[in-house]
């Protein structure tokens, strides 16, 4: 009797279903070792603490939805009956969370319950329900494109957004899926539910949870590692990464997570774009609302990687890619392909695969410094968030000029503080000169700093949030000292081989007037500056221990230049001294409106670029 047909995961059929072999089970056997040697893992004491955290929220929740209830002068059947849920979503609900994740939760609530009630009633109740000296932090971000609580409870950091349901109460046995329970609801309800619906889809379209896991937490450790992680940025998230992981689960059902990570290099790092990677077909729904078609909408047929949300209404997870994003995530596919080809050879170890990006130890001579700054720490997180979120549309524009091969920005800012004394200091730090920069304070990454304000800026969520203003004196010594916030973005440039002048006045020019065009930018409050940046003079604090900062090349005068021989060695070609004019995007000294604007000079003009020219073997 012939064995019934296997089940078909994803829009096209498996391309094996062979079970696992000896080799590749102790591969996956290694693979987790490592994993836990990276930390990548949380203990268990940990995660019983997560779900005690989450236990009191959703009590906090209930009680929230029966005070307002009750408020409402419902009658009491009503109070009783009126229910509401949290439902998690990201990397916890995935089950690939790790020591210091958050938790993105998300509040349900009949249709009574407002979002106002929510920031007005919420944080007084986590307050009072809480134990003791439990809240370390609680930050309501009401003005946000998706509204947002964060908290900090019990050392658990959480992520809490608000959805109503257009039903008259939201019991525990309620579920996410029925696109039904859309009906009626505003667009911010809707993105609200999104993140949970998504989650769910994802889970509930691979083969096997376990493996899909143990397969994804290496896939967004080698993301992060490598620099690669950062949708804001023009790189795929955690959502994109995912589906591209439960994609090739679909197609080798039977597989370790080992094999998947094999697999998902060599499937991904092939595959044909801008064809889309998508989980199931896409599906129509109960709503006016737009749906992923590049047929319909010209929009979508720009996208260059389109990996597509399972859940309706399917939306493209990557449109922010671009096409040096792309060459660089393809890259380092390729570098995955090779690596983990030597490990299954045991020529190589897991993690090998895993080693930290080279972005500022080794990829490139050229830099550009995006420098935000503000004159309060607050008006930062909101402006420097902003301008993260502008990035990636400064690397689009710079893709455009001929000289540049490759714009790359790294996935994270760093913050900075600085205390000055006079208009000279603060026009330096301005410029991007660190030499007033406070010792005692420590140089941190946005992601590491998390501010909610700065992330939901960052997600192109500003529109509605206020600038904060404040006092940023800081007294010493009897002293008044200006203190400068300062975030900065790093853009790196690959220069074709020939250049000899390197032109990029005009997207200077339209990238800072977007930024200062904004609504909520005030000149007196908030700058931006862009600064050419050497490789050597990039400042000590971007790297790491046991990194080593690129040194001065040495000049060499010849008349002959040496050509590349096959083999892509590098090679010196003497040329003038190069000369670079520092770019101005804020000519206006921080708080003092009563000087005149300075015309703003914006101008990039590299005359020569550089004595030296190094170019990278090309990968085999």
């Amino acid at each position: 009797m012939a064995a019934p047909p296997a089940k078909q995961w994803g829009v096209t059929p498996a391309i094996s279903h062979s079970f696992p072999n000896e080799r590749e089970l102790a591969s996956n056997d290694a693979l987790i070792a490592e994993l836990k040697r990276q930390n990548n893992f949380e203990g268990a004491e940990e995660t019983e603490k997560r779900k005690a955290t989450l236990q009191l929220i959703q009590k906090i929740v209930v009680q929230f939805v029966k005070h307002v209830s009750t408020l409402r002068n419902l009658p009491q059947s009503s109070v009783d009956t009126a229910g509401g849920k949290i439902f998690t979503f990201g990397s916890y609900r995935l089950g690939v969370y790790g020591p210091g994740s958050d938790i993105d939760t998300l509040v349900v609530v009949p249709k009574h319950v407002t979002r106002e009630d929510f920031f007005e009633h919420v944080p007084s109740l986590l307050e009072r329900m809480a134990p003791p000296d439990a809240i370390q932090e609680l930050t309501p971000v009401p003005d946000a494109y998706v509204p947002i609580i964060k908290l900090e409870l019990s050392g658990i950091s959480i992520d809490l957004i608000f959805s109503r349901l257009e039903l008259v109460s939201v019991p525990m046995t309620l579920t996410l899926k029925d696109t039904s329970i859309l009906r009626g609801l505003e667009d911010r309800d809707l993105r609200s539910l999104n993140g949970t619906r998504v989650t769910d889809e994802i889970l509930e379209l691979v083969p096997q949870q376990k493996t899909f896991r143990t397969a994804l937490r290496g896939i967004k450790l080698w993301a992060q590692r490598r620099a690669i992680y950062a949708n804001v940025m023009g790189f795929p998230g955690g959502v994109a990464w995912a589906m591209l992981v439960a994609r090739v689960c679909q197609l080798y059902p039977q597989a370790t997570g080992s094999v998947i990570i094999s697999k998902f290099f060599f499937l991904i790092g092939n595959w044909k774009w801008p064809q889309p990677v998508m989980l199931k077909q896409i599906e129509s729904g109960p709503l006016g609302v737009r749906v992923w078609n590049p047929t319909i909408y010209p929009s979508d047929k720009f996208h260059l990687m389109p990996i597509i949300t399972p859940a309706y209404p399917s939306m493209c997870a990557t449109h922010n890619i671009t096409m040096s994003t792309k060459a660089i995530i393809t890259k380092e596919l390729q570098r995955g392909r090779e690596i983990t080809d030597k490990i299954f050879a045991g020529q190589m170890q897991w993690k090998d695969l895993f080693t930290k990006h080279t972005f500022f130890t080794d990829d490139y001579k050229y830099y550009l410094s995006v420098v935000s700054s503000s004159r309060t720490k607050d008006a930062q997180h909101v402006w420097s968030g902003f301008v993260e979120s502008k990035v990636r549309l400064l690397v689009a524009s710079l893709e455009t000029q001929g000289s540049i091969s490759v714009a790359r920005p790294f996935n994270k800012g760093f913050d900075r503080e600085h205390h000055c004394n006079g208009d000279a200091e603060i026009e330096a730090v301005l410029n991007g000169d660190l030499k007033y920069q406070a010792t005692n304070v420590k140089t941190e990454t946005t992601d590491a700093v998390n501010d909610p304000k700065h992330i939901a800026a960052a997600q192109g969520n500003a529109g509605g949030m206020p600038m904060p203003n404040g006092d940023s004196e800081l007294h010493t010594n009897g002293e008044s000292q200006q203190t400068i916030y300062t975030t900065t973005y790093y853009v790196g440039l690959e220069i074709i081989q020939d250049a000899k002048r390197l032109d990029i006045s005009y997207q200077t020019r339209e990238f800072t007037e977007m930024c200062r065009n904004w609504t909520n930018y005030q000149r007196e409050l908030n700058s931006l500056f862009i600064v050419h940046t050497r490789n050597y003079d990039l400042p000590s604090d971007v790297f790491g221990p046991g990194e080593v900062k690129p040194t001065r090349p040495k000049k060499k005068i010849t008349a002959k230049k040496r050509n590349i021989d096959a083999s892509g060695l590098e090679v010196t070609i003497a040329q003038p001294q190069i000369s670079i004019e520092r770019i101005s995007f804020a000519a206006l000294l921080l708080g003092h409106q009563d000087k005149t604007e300075k015309k703003l000079q914006t101008s990039i003009a590299v005359q020569s670029l550089s004595t030296c020219y190094h170019q990278q073997a090309p990968e085999k």
